[in-house]
């Protein structure tokens, strides 16, 4: 059994291709409506497998947005002759998406490790210890001070931190690691002697 394409729907088909190429060239040369025909195009498939991969309306909400921004601000990247505008599109949802996993698993560890720190008990968020916290991180040297506010205040990974400092990703991960142990001993110091 074959199928045969009536004329409208390939003349349909070959409109949407045509379309596709116009927007794709509209948005390589800075065109900023044609992020606003890509989002009408394409935010609704971002958004549907960033609900499904991370099971949370709002994360996925985040993720469409993030994909849009990232892609307006990295379009000069992308070459309408080496793929077609919506798979690089889907390939930024996918980072983006992978993003949001390793933002949890971060905030996971870092939940963690201040359980380990500190007791069970004493977690009743006192303010001596967000004063305590808030002072320690302000005695850092500015480059780790940098590196904590990226990546606990904007959720920024290590990578992602590393590109945005120009910081080699291993010094990153070190001023991370001791800031926290730096952290850890001081709330451990407040905590035997209160």
């Amino acid at each position: 059994m074959s199928v045969t394409i009536g004329p409208r729907l390939a003349a349909g088909k070959e409109q949407a291709v045509d379309d596709d190429r116009e927007l794709a060239e509209r948005f390589a040369t800075g065109d900023e409506t044609a992020v606003r025909a890509m989002y009408e195009r394409w935010s609704r498939i971002v958004y549907t497998l960033a609900v499904r991969s991370l099971g949370d309306t709002a994360e996925a909400e985040d993720v469409t947005q993030r994909t849009f921004v990232s892609a307006w601000t990295s379009r000069s990247s992308f070459r309408p002759d080496r793929a077609p505008l919506g798979a690089w599109l889907i390939t930024i949802a996918r980072r983006r998406i992978a993003d949001a996993h390793e933002a949890r698993a971060r905030t996971s560890r870092l939940e963690e490790a201040l359980k380990a720190v500190v007791p069970e008990e004493a977690v009743e968020h006192d303010v001596s210890d967000a004063m305590l916290v808030a002072d320690e991180v302000a005695q850092l040297e500015p480059d780790a001070r940098a590196v904590l506010a990226l990546a606990f205040y904007e959720d920024l990974t290590h990578e992602q931190i590393s590109q945005r400092l120009d910081m080699p990703l291993g010094t990153v991960k070190s001023h991370i690691r001791r800031s926290l142990a730096r952290l850890r001993t001081r709330l451990e110091a407040h905590h035997v002697t209160s």
